[in-house]
């Protein structure tokens, strides 16, 4: 129940909403237990006009408002059709008056808890996007997408339905003991004795419900994340035709979760049948103890009929309280697994006295150490590097070399554990997020396309909507543009989730155009020309050059762009900077830089391709 502590927050932005709910259930019952009364009143009436009645030894105790509804129909001395027949059309208005209560009743609480898990969502999502990328490295994204649907889903359920229910089992109850206790107290006492054995079940039942919705939801989570990845990864599932297998491994993850949901199906199902024994025992008992008052009392007869209808007015709030510890407990399993991640702090964050002017100058990395947190494999080691402000800088090593961590570093996806990064004198990490971010470009190695239009996907890194000449302009500069105007609709074309429905080189020309629509002081490339054909290339590279002409770059690639006049280029091995300088200079040293362009040279020369 703790962690549900964490939804009063949301209570008290919408407690007046909450507050007047409380006030609809209360009064809603309220006029329900005046019901009884009424009728009671009415069964006395006729008990005392059969024929040899005796008169009523005690006088019957009511509410002050049936008691001023008694005095004046016995003051206007009505027949005993017309008395009946008021009193019907009575209990039919309180019927009537308390179903409208109930109907705003639901119209405030319900309402209330669809807003709150509006802002529950939004908040979840708010706060996944600024966790930072080592978060979504050790988590699946299955996982996220149920804890932000499932999970709330079932909060929502305790925010709304639990709550009114609870209320509204709270004084019903009340209500109903109360008008019993005033009327016999000790066959009130007999008809509640099963009462206690009820809460001791409750009880015992409840701690068994909440560990297993704690282990449904994970096993939900898990089921989620298959159907998540197989999704996603469904071309390389057909591609090796492991249709069979993936399903069979989705079949023992569903097989396992309806196993759990099914036992916790068994357990909840205990309540209704204790509910319905414990109400029949009350209902026996009323009237067994109350039929032996009647004998000696007329007027008890009356006091049967309500407390019946007292007892079959409990059936349903009793029934519920299993049904509302249920989605209670279902909440609060549910409430800390959102906790976990509500909880858990981006690593990478802006500091107290964040610098909010636009990026520009030198850059410097000032010996570099970076270990990634989730696998212990160093990826940078003293990494000493200065990039002047305008140069354009080739980035070449092998694979796992630490190329792209350079990269993030820069972008401040992780902190360096040793050393600093500064731009224009600036260390970065007293840089706001969002300004460095926006003034930078980054074409990633892994290529993400959104489910949207061209048009939008270009634009996308945009804070205000880009004319459809500027878009064109980028696109032309990647070398899409006449792509794009074959497809169906042009700039208009969907595209599917990840940009399934184009091409590898069309993806990475349009997260080309993507980066340099910004406008960026510094831009960055990471092997994003790997899926297109040396002539897409090269005339890349040539757009390129005239684009970047007063704008950090920086390049990073496997290949040597001969064509290309870098101010510096940069070779890494092992997490090290073994290599800088210009392509004269690093041809002189005769390293692995030179080693490479030879290679290269082979591999396009005629005779290599002839052969």
């Amino acid at each position: 129940m703790k962690h549900l502590a964490a939804l009063n927050t949301y209570f008290w932005k919408y407690r007046n909403r909450f507050f007047i709910g409380i006030f609809f259930v209360v009064a809603s019952n309220y006029f329900a237990v005046l019901a009884p009364q009424v009728t009671g009143f009415v069964v006395n009436q006729v008990q005392q006009r059969l024929p040899g009645a005796r008169p009523a030894a005690t006088k019957p105790v009511h509410d002050s408002l049936v008691n001023w509804f008694i005095t004046t129909i016995q003051a206007g001395n009505f027949g005993f059709g017309w008395l009946v027949a008021i009193c019907s059309l009575t209990i039919l208005g309180l019927a009537i008056l308390r179903g409208i209560l109930m109907f705003f009743m639901r119209q405030t609480i319900i309402v209330m808890s669809r807003h709150i898990e509006f802002d529950q969502k939004n908040e979840i999502f708010q706060h996944y996007q600024q966790l930072d990328t080592q978060f979504y490295k050790t988590h699946s994204t299955g996982d996220l997408m149920n804890r932000m649907t499932e999970d709330v889903s079932r909060v929502r359920m305790y925010t709304g339905p639990a709550v009114m229910y609870l209320i509204n089992l709270i004084t019903l109850i009340g209500f109903c003991v109360v008008n019993m206790l005033r009327k016999d107290v000790q066959l009130t006492l007999l008809v509640l004795a099963p009462l206690p054995v009820l809460a001791i079940t409750i009880y015992l039942v409840n701690s068994v419900i909440n560990k297993k919705s704690e282990k449904i939801q994970g096993l939900l989570s898990d089921l989620t994340t298959n159907a998540q990845e197989s999704f996603s990864g469904i071309r390389v599932i057909k591609s090796f035709v492991q249709e069979k297998a993936m399903l069979g491994f989705f079949q023992r993850n569903s097989e396992s979760y309806k196993t759990n949901a099914v036992g916790l199906a068994k357990v909840e199902a205990i309540y209704f049948p204790s509910m319905a024994l414990m109400i029949g025992l009350s209902t026996l008992v009323t009237i067994m103890v109350g039929g032996y008052q009647a004998l000696e009392d007329s007027s008890k007869v009356g006091l049967i009929v309500e407390f019946v209808i007292y007892i079959n007015m409990l059936t349903f709030p009793v029934s519920a309280i299993g049904w509302t510890a249920s989605m209670i407990q279902r909440a609060a399993a549910s409430q800390k697994r959102l906790n976990e991640f509500l909880q858990t702090k981006p690593t990478i964050a802006n500091s107290a006295e964040k610098v909010t002017t636009p990026v520009a100058g030198d850059i410097h990395f000032n010996h570099v150490s970076f270990t990634y947190p989730h696998t212990g494999i160093q990826a940078l080691q003293n990494c000493h590097l200065h990039i002047r402000k305008g140069e354009k800088i080739l980035l070449l090593g092998r694979t796992g070399s630490g190329k792209s961590t350079l990269a993030q570093l820069l972008l401040r996806f992780y902190d360096p554990q040793e050393g600093s990064i500064s731009i224009g004198g600036t260390d970065i990490r007293q840089i706001d997020l969002r300004t460095l971010r926006e003034q930078i470009s980054y074409v990633q190695q892994d290529i993400f396309l959104f489910s949207d239009t061209v048009s939008d996907n270009i634009s996308f890194g945009l804070s205000s909507p880009a004319t459809q000449e500027t878009i064109e302009k980028a696109a032309g500069f990647s070398s899409v543009h006449k792509e794009i105007l074959g497809f169906s609709k042009g700039y208009d074309t969907m595209i599917g989730e990840r940009g399934v429905t184009l091409s590898g080189g069309q993806k990475q020309r349009i997260s080309i155009a993507r980066a340099l629509i910004k406008e960026p002081e510094i831009i960055v490339f990471d092997d994003c020309l790997s899926a297109v054909d040396a002539k897409t290339e090269n005339e890349i590279i040539g757009n390129l050059y005239r684009y970047l002409h007063d704008k950090t770059a920086i390049i990073i690639t496997h290949r040597i762009f001969s064509s290309f006049p870098f101010d510096k280029i940069i070779v890494l091995e092992n997490g090290e900077l073994v290599e800088q300088g210009t392509h004269e200079t690093l041809m002189a040293k005769n390293g692995y830089y030179a080693e490479l362009f030879r290679l290269q040279l082979m591999e396009n020369s005629p005779d290599k391709t002839e052969s």
